[in-house]
């Protein structure tokens, strides 16, 4: 079976998971009309909003799913539980959402609450009963039958509370849930949610967001588990975690490949009970194998669970470059950031269906990560990843981070999410900070991700504010790429770069003002430019550059930058700029500087800021009275900038000559980089205009009208630069790229 096809038998089995109706039998409530939705909403119904068991990672057989319709209201946040609610809301939906049925707005004055009831049947009444909730953002006060079970703050991890004691001996059992956000007006971890939408920016998400479900368990009962795979022993080692008391505390394991056992083991709660694993499968993006497990309790609890073999790590190549191994392999991690955004939906995605489908058009697209920016998924997101083999850099989602107290809170979800994550194989890297928002402690913080989670790598800072830890060096570069400076100790990584920006009308959010970073007008202009961003990576990748994080997998709001449409109907590459993600993987184009730019050392050209007379770009043009100094010429601010001499006028001129022993090169590039407006000439002949600016040097054809003008002996190249506004730099050189990719 090739990969594509096992990948949709694997979608095909999850999409199928066992599950159990939904215990509220409402008529489907009819959801408001919206400009734009995706094609899976019109199947959600009461009866089936997310219906799949919701916890791949520790399952058990008895469970019944809370989602449906509840009855909401929205008070005053001071304001004691209503005796009448305003309506109806389908969760998990966000009450923000199309799909919740109500698309209403909550402020921090305000409070919103849900109401159902349920019933527990007689056969679970022997045990004890949890009450799960997915995710609910952010701080949420549970009741049952008018008692207080619990409250809990953080928006994106789940739990559960046991509220066995707070049930009565009737048929029906009330559940209230209240919730107050502050969204923006607060410190709290909260990703890109505001309460006014702009720019990169989105709607507000509040309440319930995730599947809320019941679950009977023993007295005695697994609450969680820490599986850690030895790839380099073939061993794995599982904790079962059972909450004290006196039964026996004996656990067993076993350790399966499909139905044969391969491995069992014994010890008791707490202790770590390690299994060795003979001739091991390894979890790999082309082979995403799952081991299963079973874990039993002697009191009576039993759960199964999954892991795969596979260890992320540092290495060097046979060049000497820091990259990313998988399996003590070097392996180019080439993915898009991943924002988790639906138009109908808001965090919630329409049904597995729609969430499979990002998945898998990722893995279409020839990428091998995902970066999952400021928001965490539902536990059934990574499952996907782990089964389809899309390796994931989590992001802690951003929160302002101002006060001790917000610090404080940072630290503690950051805990619950690695805890809540760490066993999903397709997690290889820690984000805890992005672009400098909310950063603080940065190296206390990086020391205690490795210590609590030795297994992976950590991202200190994902572009602009790196302190020099953790295990790479991250650049943001719009439209880019670019490359890191070097370091001696991290591999280089991309963390954000591209965001070409094509809008489709009738699959926009809206119709005008949206926008990319760059903006193009057809599906041909896009995939010019983003061929042209895959040949600067693959140099880059010859460079030592680690990994790249495309922006993004789709649309967002009034973002136009992504690979897919807002409502996933379209993928905006043709074929031919998909088929060049593949080549990213494959060796690097060679690539030998012929005139070298000013990156490594400072070239001499001669230049002037006052318009010089005649044809000043001729090769036999008398420069001696312009001034003489080393590239590059710009300001130092200016991103990827490597100032030799500071230029800050509106317009500069250089001229630069350079000696060819041999006229032929066989692929000759113009090396590049250019803020803003630049013009290019070669022994007297314009070569190329280049408008607008770059962030990082890029390697450009030189074409047939450049390439002709390249002669033996003395060669003159040639710039003039226009700056109008923000960053200024200019330097150029030449080189010859072998193995470019053919478009």
């Amino acid at each position: 079976m090739n990969r594509m096809s096992r990948a949709r038998s694997i979608a095909a089995l999850l999409v199928s998971a066992a599950t159990l109706p939904p215990c509220h039998s409402a008529v489907a409530q009819q959801a408001p009309v919206s400009h734009l939705e995706t094609r899976w909403a019109k199947d959600v119904t009461p009866a089936n909003a997310w219906p799949q068991y919701p916890r791949p990672q520790m399952v058990r057989h008895d469970w019944q799913n809370l989602n449906g319709l509840w009855d909401y209201a929205i008070t005053d946040s001071g304001a004691a539980e209503p005796s009448t609610f305003d309506g109806k809301i389908l969760v998990p939906f966000p009450v923000e959402s199309q799909l919740s049925g109500v698309r209403r707005a909550v402020t921090p004055t305000q409070r919103l609450w849900y109401h159902r009831t349920f019933t527990v049947p007689h056969a679970w009444r022997s045990g004890r009963m949890l009450l799960h909730f997915g995710a609910v953002d952010w701080d949420a006060t549970v009741f049952v039958n008018g008692r207080e079970v619990g409250e809990h703050k953080g928006g994106y991890d789940p739990f559960a509370f046991d509220v066995t004691d707070a049930l009565t001996s009737g048929a029906q059992q009330q559940v209230v849930v209240s919730v107050w956000d502050p969204t923006d007006q607060g410190g709290q971890p909260r990703g890109k949610q505001v309460l006014h939408p702009h720019s990169i920016w989105y709607t507000a998400v509040t309440g319930i967001w995730q599947t809320v479900w019941l679950e009977p368990v023993p007295a005695s009962y697994i609450t969680s588990l820490l599986i850690t795979p030895n790839l380099d022993a073939s061993s794995v080692t599982v904790i079962a975690h059972v909450p004290p008391g006196p039964e026996s505390r004996v656990v067993h394991v076993t350790a399966l490949d499909g139905a044969r056992a391969v491995a069992t083991g014994n010890g008791m709660a707490e202790d770590p009970i390690t299994l060795e694993i003979p001739h091991p499968h390894l979890w790999s993006p082309s082979h995403p194998f799952l081991y299963h497990l079973r874990i039993a309790l002697a009191s009576g609890d039993s759960v199964t669970s999954y892991f795969g073999m596979r260890k992320i790590a540092l290495g060097r190549d046979a060049k000497g470059a820091i990259r990313l191994f998988l399996n003590n392999t070097p392996l180019f991690e080439f993915g898009t950031l991943d924002q988790g955004w639906w138009p109908d939906g808001l965090y919630t995605p329409p049904s597995q269906a729609a969430m499979l489908n990002d998945l898998l058009t990722l893995k279409r697209l020839h990428f091998n990560m995902t970066r999952k920016h400021v928001k965490v998924e539902s536990a059934r997101w990574y499952y996907g990843c782990d089964s389809l083999g899309l390796l994931v850099w989590q992001d802690m989602p951003s929160g302002d981070n101002t006060t001790d107290a917000d610090k404080a809170e940072f630290s503690r979800e950051l805990e619950h999410m690695v805890d809540a994550l760490r066993n999903h194989p397709s997690i290889v890297m820690w984000v805890p900070f992005n672009e400098g928002w909310g950063q603080h402690d940065t190296p206390k913080v990086v020391a205690w991700i490795k210590a609590h989670d030795p297994t992976r790598l950590v991202d200190d800072a994902s572009g602009w504010t790196d302190k020099g830890v953790g295990d790479v060096i991250d650049l943001h570069d719009y439209p880019g790429p670019g490359i890191p400076k070097l370091d001696s100790t991290r591999a280089r990584v991309l963390g954000e770069f591209g965001g070409l920006g094509f809008p489709i009308r009738g699959h926009t959010w809206v119709d005008s003002n949206n926008w990319g970073y760059r903006r193009y007008s057809t599906q041909e202009q896009l995939a010019d430019a983003y061929g042209d961003l895959i040949d600067q990576l693959r140099i880059l990748k010859g460079q030592g550059l680690a990994a790249a994080v495309y922006t993004q997998t789709t649309d967002v709001e009034v973002e136009v930058n992504g690979l897919m449409t807002y409502d996933r109907a379209l993928v905006k590459l043709p074929p031919r700029a998909i088929a060049l993600n593949a080549t990213v993987y494959g060796p690097p184009p060679v690539v030998k500087m012929v005139v070298p730019t000013s990156v490594d050392t400072p070239q001499v050209w001669r230049y002037t800021t006052t318009k010089p007379e005649g044809r000043w770009y001729a090769a036999n043009y008398a420069d001696g009275s312009w001034q003489s100094g080393p590239g590059g010429f710009g300001t130092a601010e200016t991103p990827g900038a490597h100032v030799g001499t500071v230029w800050d006028t509106p317009d500069i001129w250089i001229r630069r000559t350079f000696t060819l022993t041999d006229a032929h090169i066989a692929h000759p590039h113009l090396v590049i980089h250019h803020d803003e407006d630049a013009e290019v000439y070669l022994n007297g002949v314009l070569i190329g205009r280049y408008p607008g600016y770059t962030t990082s040097y890029t390697y450009l054809p030189l074409g047939t009208v450049g390439t002709k003008r390249l002669r033996r002996g003395t060669n003159t190249i040639a710039v003039h630069v226009h700056q109008t506004k923000g960053g200024q730099y200019i330097d150029v050189g030449l080189a010859d790229v072998h193995d470019t990719t053919d478009r």
